[in-house]
């Protein structure tokens, strides 16, 4: 969440990247708010000392005898009280709603984030590969699968509903061959992995942005637990509360988890296949790191996320997300679009993003270094898709199929698959 004190000092530049990301702020609300606060808080200060000042009267006068004066001094000390206490009460309400208000503002977008209205600004920064030129009619991934019999969506929403899918045969070790191969190439780039819990409580929900913002898009059990939406909660929550050793920074995580989306709103978009579901596999990248070195690692993270299609052979391009399409916790992000010949274009695959200081203060995530600065500082977090293992297996099927309807396995995946080819069972 944003600083308090960084929005009062800057509420115009606030107000402006507010408007940039189409974010709905109430900046005469923060105002008021903040005004009236400061007031509680100088006439607690001032009831406080006053309270103080009659309350050391009360020992002398009672030594001197005065004890009706004394009496006196004791009812002024309860009125006081009183009057501190409704004070008090209203200046806590307004900390509240001033907290409540910070927690749905998103972050401010860096300096260097394009401003944008929408999706159509976001500036391409590179592209990698050449889309394949067919001699035949290629084939969408799920037609491909379902001719495979590697894909069944039909009966995977007879097992749950629509948007949740089957995997079978050499679908299935093909999914799980994607998620090894992608957590061995991290582990090999210095990532250390996690095996996560696949759901999180309203806290570590509230620490990454999730809550309360985007409640409506994640699955909540009885017992008020919730399905993660990616392992970035849990992977950047781990130190939460916790000051880290400058010296062991950047922190370098990953994790393979199952992800859950409501997807409210989404309908009639890609509703085939496996691009938008409800639930799928993702290979998260996090880190933790100094300030002065985010910038750096977001790069290096998004050239982790490129190594990965790299490897794979699969064409795609990076962008830069506009303020108009910046997600909640981003200060800078840059997607990683695979190509698709479905699509006839690039599909995102990927989000690197460098959330700075933003998470870290709503989950206390500090670091020392005593050989630079006294006290401790907040560190910064950043996280990317390493990568969607569905857009991932849709990239590979789409890219490597052939005129038969088989689907050649990339060089990288035989060892993990036992097979270089996929045909019908």
């Amino acid at each position: 969440m944003l600083d308090l004190r960084f929005v009062r000092d800057h509420q115009e530049e606030v107000a402006q990247a507010m408007h940039n990301r189409n974010a709905e702020w109430d900046a005469q609300l923060f105002a008021d708010l903040d005004a009236t606060r400061r007031e509680s808080i100088s006439s607690e200060e001032a009831l406080q000392a006053s309270r103080n000042a009659r309350s050391k009267e009360i020992g002398a006068l009672i030594a001197a005898g005065k004890q009706e004066e004394a009496e006196q001094a004791k009812a002024d000390v309860r009125a006081i009280n009183d009057q501190l206490s409704e004070i008090s009460a209203k200046r806590e309400a307004i900390d509240t709603r001033l907290h409540e208000l910070l927690l749905k503002t998103p972050n401010m977008p860096c300096a260097e984030t394009p401003v944008g209205k929408d999706e159509n600004d976001n500036p391409e920064v590179r592209r990698w590969g050449t889309p394949r030129e067919f001699n035949f009619e290629p084939l969408a991934h799920w037609d491909l699968g379902a001719n495979l019999g590697i894909l069944d969506s039909e009966r995977g929403a007879k097992l749950a509903e629509s948007r949740f899918v089957l995997l079978g045969g050499l679908g299935a070790r093909l999914e799980r061959s994607i998620i090894n191969f992608m957590a061995d190439t991290h582990t090999t780039r210095g990532y250390k992995e996690w095996w996560c819990p696949a759901m999180a409580n309203a806290q570590t929900m509230t620490g990454t942005g999730q809550l309360p913002k985007f409640e409506e898009d994640m699955f909540k059990t009885r017992e008020g637990l919730y399905l993660i939406p990616t392992a970035e909660v849990q992977l950047t929550n781990i130190h939460a509360g916790e000051i880290l050793e400058a010296a062991d920074l950047p922190l370098r995580y990953c994790a393979f988890t199952p992800c859950f989306r409501e997807e409210a709103g989404s309908a009639g978009r890609d509703t085939r296949g496996l691009i938008r579901l409800h639930q799928f596999d993702k290979v998260e990248m996090v880190k933790y790191a100094k300030p002065e070195e985010s910038y750096n690692e977001l790069e290096l993270m998004t050239n982790d996320a490129e190594n990965i299609l790299q490897l794979f052979g699969l064409p795609y391009r990076v962008i830069t997300l506009c303020t108009g399409d910046i997600g909640f916790s981003a200060a800078k992000t840059y997607d990683v679009e695979v190509y698709l010949p479905s699509y006839n274009g690039y599909k995102e695959i990927s989000s690197c993003s460098n959330c700075e200081d933003f998470q870290a203060r709503r989950m206390n995530i500090r670091y020392r270094d005593p050989e630079q600065f006294k006290g401790t500082r907040l560190v910064h977090t950043l996280n990317g898709s390493g990568l969607a293992v569905g857009r991932t297996m849709a990239a590979i099927l789409e890219n490597y199929q052939m005129e038969d309807g088989s689907v050649r396995v990339p060089d990288v995946l035989v060892p993990y698959m036992g097979t270089d080819v996929i045909e019908p069972a």
